[in-house]
């Protein structure tokens, strides 16, 4: 890969052209496990400059704006607009003079990094030419970024589903589900943390003010609780052929949650469980009748047996209830499951599928071996209450015990204090904590000093302090003036990018004392915080939102061609990759690993799928692959399935995917009245077509062709693998074709020749990693003017063989994380 250093000098830019060192042994020693996380600062050096070549390339800037009129003039007129880029009159010497002119070429940068400019087929300049451009353009913005450098403006930050969650988890010991209250997260750049989308609403914090409510009476408890009802479905692509997490061992499906009991006394449990179009009980045709455990904590305490022959027209339908049982206040582990009634494969007609309950029409037909599917269980409860048990947030809340009336209210405040410090992420000030102990008199002079304080953690919860992240700038600083941040603002910051929860008292500690304005204290902070297990945010929060794990929710595999895909094999899907992501952190390993890496994270059903032997049991564990057919995230299901549609594979997704998530480098959207795959004719001359048949007519149109160069090549390369990610090499029982050529004129037909095609390249790959990073780490999408800081970091990186602490690093010490610029339309506001 080349890279290039310029200078200055004459008026006449010069561009030496080098190559990438290998690590070679100093880069395997950097990538070990077990190192440290965190590179002394002398050992960083502040810019990266590869090894340059003895020949050196000088182009004046006039001639290179006649490579630019002459190579991208065409389509990149005012005319044309190709790519809403306008390229007429762009002044290579000028590029620093107005934004317009810097965002403008931080666009031409970022085509020339990832070599899709000229498109393919469009002849090129020759030699290193447009290199020399990219390298020029860069070498020009760097300099002026490093002279006047811009940390940009990001408003206040709100605590969102997942930010909420932990917290409440952090600050009381209990977990809930923020969804149950709080409305779905709006997304930017790829993330659910980018403050200019989180703008409050009436609606919004009422919803705020409700799981405050909901939340106090939970972690205090509540002696005086009138019984409600709670509903936890069993999805319908769940298997229930086999043990659920979190239910006893002897059982099958059903459901295992951990509910919260508001109050010591007597609880209902119900469950429903499916019918068959016709109202029969799914599974009645089953040889045995089933009898269905609930149990608390894995002890049991109802058995109840189900009729096979009850319908939805008895009195009670399919819904059965236990007897009222007593229980505990506090968070329990609550399971409905089936006694699992024989082991082993059956001889059947029709073999039974993992998932299971694909079509409740066979359910009633011979030949088959359906067993009963629980749907929903709902607690009903407290009935005759009697009080309130210790629980794990009633230990964290009650600090101290009144031992008379005189001490309710001191107590009080030490309570206060404590958790206000960690809600507030700060030490309480004295208005703060008058505030908070006025709802704690009101509450006592109702019900006593449970009550006081119930309200009071009410107050806290529901307080803008806990609520919202606002950056508070120093008094003297006026409207679009930058500032540093402060120590306690810097805290959360930095807490919320690498554990996603509140500072802990060590980060608190560390901000008073001003260690966190220095560069060093930050790289203590970052390898201790990284070493921490709460780090593993970075894999369910930053890399399941970069790598968009969500949408394999949204793909449904047709159960009569994937019969054996069913939600936790999903859910093992997901879970590989969040694990694959965290080893890389833990271990500080390379960010190449991403797209390199011979190993995974795999349990027995799993490894399974794949078709990898010697995996046994549940628990995930490492393993290596046994060959070069999957190689780091591009092999996992997870990527798989979501580039997928239900009932075939999506080259076009696919490559799409590779283009956006991995490059940075999305498509344009398909222009107005384009057909869509589905509208071309599936089947010719008597038999079906595969998927690359399709494409090929689908891009017959002049209209597709220009972007579908770009994906295609790219998803047929992956096609080996079907929709859940199963290696195979024939689609409509013909021979799979997946040749093409990547944009760079390089042949692939494999992932492995796509993961070389790809890595050969690595600055887009991580530059755009480095982006997303950033992104999450400020709360605030990357502008033209942040590109400067993004390709430092990523240079210094790569001096130390692209090790994750260094991404990390690097971003804690831009001026974009530590500073920023107050908005003008924020005068006179905090």
């Amino acid at each position: 890969m080349k890279a290039f250093a310029v200078a200055a000098a004459s008026g006449v830019l010069v561009a030496t052209v080098g190559v990438f060192a290998s690590p070679g042994a100093a880069g395997a020693q950097a990538l070990r496990p077990g190192r440290s996380a965190v590179v002394a600062a002398s050992a960083r050096p502040r810019h990266y400059l590869p090894h340059a070549a003895p020949k050196a390339t000088a182009i004046a800037p006039e001639a290179l704006n006649g490579v630019i009129k002459k190579t991208c003039g065409g389509c990149h007129s005012a005319q044309r607009k190709l790519g809403n880029l306008v390229l007429e009159g762009f002044d290579v010497a000028a590029v620093t003079g107005a934004a317009a002119s810097t965002a403008t070429a931080e666009k031409v940068i970022g085509k020339l990094a990832v070599g899709m400019m000229p498109p393919p087929g469009r002849a090129r300049p020759g030699g290193d030419t447009l290199a020399v451009l990219q390298a020029t353009l860069e070498r020009l913005i760097d300099t002026q970024a490093a002279l006047v450098p811009e940390p940009g403006v990001r408003a206040f930050q709100r605590l969102n589903r997942a930010e909420y969650s932990r917290s409440i988890r952090e600050l009381l010991a209990i977990d809930v589900d923020a969804g149950k209250w709080l409305p779905l997260d709006t997304k930017s750049a790829n993330f659910d943390n980018i403050a200019d989308v989180q703008m409050p609403s009436a609606t919004l914090l009422d919803a705020y003010l409700d799981a405050a409510s909901e939340i106090s009476r939970l972690a205090v408890g509540d002696p005086r609780a009138t019984p409600t009802s709670v509903t936890y479905k069993v999805p319908r692509l769940a298997s229930q052929l086999e043990q659920v997490d979190g239910a006893p061992v002897g059982t099958r499906g059903g459901v295992a949650v951990t509910h919260n009991f508001p109050a010591d006394g007597e609880y209902v449990f119900a469950f429903t469980l499916h019918a068959s179009p016709t109202g029969e009980l799914y599974g009645s045709a089953s040889p045995f009748n089933e009898k269905v455990e609930i149990a608390i904590n894995g002890e049991r305490v109802a058995l109840l047996d189900i009729d096979r022959w009850m319908t939805q027209a008895d009195p009670n339908g399919l819904e059965m209830k236990t007897p009222p049982i007593p229980v505990r206040a506090g968070a329990q582990r609550v399971s409905a499951a089936f006694v699992r009634m024989f082991e082993g494969p059956v001889n059947d007609l029709v073999a039974p599928i993992g998932h299971s309950i694909a079509d409740t029409q066979i359910g009633i037909d011979g030949g088959i071996t359906i067993l009963p599917h629980l749907r929903e269980l709902v607690v009903l409860g407290p009935y005759n209450p009697t009080g309130v048990s210790e629980t794990a947030s009633r230990r964290r809340i009650f600090v101290c015990r009144p031992l008379s009336p005189d001490e309710g209210r001191p107590c009080a405040q030490r309570i206060m204090a404590a958790l206000g410090g960690v809600a507030y992420r700060r030490p309480l000030a004295q208005g703060d904590l008058a505030a908070l102990m006025k709802f704690y008199d009101e509450g006592a002079k109702e019900g006593g000093f449970e009550s006081g304080v119930r309200y009071a953690l009410e107050a806290l919860l529901a307080s803008p302090h806990f609520i919202f992240r606002v950056e508070e700038k120093p008094a003297a600083v006026k409207a679009g003036e930058r500032f540093a941040i402060s120590g306690l603002d810097l805290a959360s910051r930095l807490s919320f990018f690498i554990w996603g929860t509140p500072p802990d008292e060590a980060l608190i500690a560390a901000a008073r004392r001003g260690v966190l304005a220095t560069p060093a204290g930050l790289r203590t902070q970052v390898g201790r915080m990284l070493a921490d297990r709460r780090s593993d945010a970075l894999a369910t929060r930053f890399a399941a939102q970069w790598l968009r794990l969500q949408d394999v929710d949204k793909v449904h595999p047709d159960a009569l061609q994937y019969p054996d895909f069913h939600e936790q094999l999903a859910e093992a899907m997901r879970k590989e990759t969040e694990l694959f992501f965290t080893s890389i952190v833990r271990e500080d390993r390379s960010v190449l690993d991403l797209f390199t890496a011979n190993y995974s994270y795999m349990n027995e059903a799993l490894a399974r799928h794949y078709g990898i032997p010697g995996v046994t049991g549940e628990a995930f564990r490492r393993v290596q692959y046994p060959d070069d057919r999957r190689a780091g995230i591009l092999g996992h299901g997870s990527i798989l399935t979501l580039t997928s549609v239900a009932n075939r594979t999506s080259p076009v997704l696919r490559g799409k995917w590779v283009m956006e998530v991995l490059l940075g480098s999305p498509p344009p959207p398909p222009p107005p009245g384009v057909p869509d795959l589905e509208e071309t004719k599936d089947a010719s001359e008597g038999r079906m077509l595969t998927t690359r048949e399709r494409m090929e007519m689908h891009r017959a149109n002049p209209q597709c062709r220009s972007c579908h160069l770009f994906m295609d090549p790219i998803g047929l390369a992956l096609d080996n693998f079907d929709v859940t990610g199963r290696w195979r090499i024939r689609e409509n029982g013909m021979p799979l074709d997946t040749r093409g050529d990547f944009y760079d004129g390089t042949p692939i037909s494999s992932p492995a020749e796509l993961q070389r095609a790809l890595v050969k390249r690595p600055v887009p790959l991580v530059r755009n990693f480095t982006v997303n990073l950033m992104a999450y780490a400020t709360g605030r999408r990357m502008e033209y003017y942040d590109m400067p800081a993004i390709r430092r970091i990523s240079n210094d990186a790569a001096a130390r063989g692209y090790r994750f602490s260094e991404f990390v690093t690097g971003v804690v010490l831009s001026d974009a994380f530590r500073a920023k610029r107050v908005s003008m339309a924020s005068a006179g506001n905090p």
